[in-house]
């Protein structure tokens, strides 16, 4: 469940801004017909601070409608701690597999309230957790000191690593040894961090190319690095799409280009337009005249 590459999923909507759960449906089961390992829903691509908490659920249950089993966790993203622990209530009640936690949403916690968020968190859904650790979008760090704080409650099992510092994801193993499953959650760090450890990838990207994520991590543990290189570098300017502001409109506009979907997202967000979309149009076409074959795997 903790290991392999996990989509975090973005949320397609109609044209009168309601949720449309028959695009979710097709482009869900794209990532599991290229044989991704899981659905991560509601997270800050599949904008769910922009949705209502039944939105949220209901987007969980279409995700474990096309899962065929395979795990579908729910991100719990909140201002309050009060908030979150409704929505890991309200996830583990619908059949989430795990919970994937932003410590703090707006209000930037010291450790004490990262700690105690985090406990209060995991007591209300009683399911397993990815622990979000990214101090780059979220203004709070948590540290190893942190995660070896936590590590007495079993629940707490795996790391989603996005602090942007590669050298963090062996800070962990050395610190923690296999006490969490670590993975990387930047996609532009994805090679480097499964070089020297991740298990797994919570990825952007893979909305619009999951075929080609798939096997980067797949040759990857088969320990073919140079042909994962490989296509890691034709990735990779794709990959940056998702280190940005933009990212869900960036990565809506792969999916538009690359699998024929849409690019309708939740206000204040607008989709790209002038010479920022000319920019990420012309980055993604390129990538795809040169889209390389993909050699097999297990």
């Amino acid at each position: 469940m903790w290991s392999g590459v996990l989509p975090a999923v973005t949320s397609k909507f109609k044209e009168d801004g309601s949720l449309d759960h028959d695009e979710m449906t097709r482009c869900f089961g794209l990532q599991m017909d290229a044989g991704c390992d899981g659905l991560i829903v509601c997270g800050s691509l599949g904008e769910g601070p922009m949705m209502t908490l039944d939105e949220r659920i209901a987007v969980m249950r279409t995700a474990k409608a096309v899962s065929g089993g395979k795990p579908v966790l729910m991100t719990v993203a909140a201002a309050s701690t009060r908030e979150s622990c409704e929505i890991a209530q309200r996830a583990a009640t619908a059949g989430a597999d795990g919970l994937m936690v932003v410590p703090s949403l707006v209000y930037q916690t010291n450790d004490a309230e990262t700690v105690a968020t985090l406990r209060a968190v995991a007591e209300a859904g009683d399911l397993p957790i990815m622990i979000y650790s990214n101090k780059i979008a979220y203004r709070v760090d948590v540290t190893p000191a942190l995660m070896e704080e936590l590590a007495s409650d079993k629940r707490f099992v795996a790391i989603k690593e996005s602090s942007d510092d590669i050298r963090r994801t062996t800070e962990i193993f050395n610190r923690l040894g296999d006490r969490y499953a670590v993975l990387t959650g930047v996609d532009n760090l994805a090679y480097e961090a499964l070089a020297v450890g991740a298990v797994g990838w919570v990825a952007g990207l893979v909305c619009a190319f999951p075929k080609e994520t798939v096997a980067i991590y797949r040759l990857m543990k088969e320990g073919r690095n140079a042909e994962a290189l490989a296509l890691y570098r034709w990735f990779r300017s794709l990959l940056d799409l998702d280190v940005s502001t933009y990212l869900v409109q960036n990565i809506k506009l792969a999916e538009a280009l690359a699998i024929g979907s849409n690019e309708r997202v939740r206000a204040p967000r607008q989709p790209l337009s002038g010479e920022t979309r000319k920019r990420v149009e012309s980055i993604i076409r390129a990538a795809m005249e040169v889209r390389p074959a993909l050699p097999a795997f297990g």
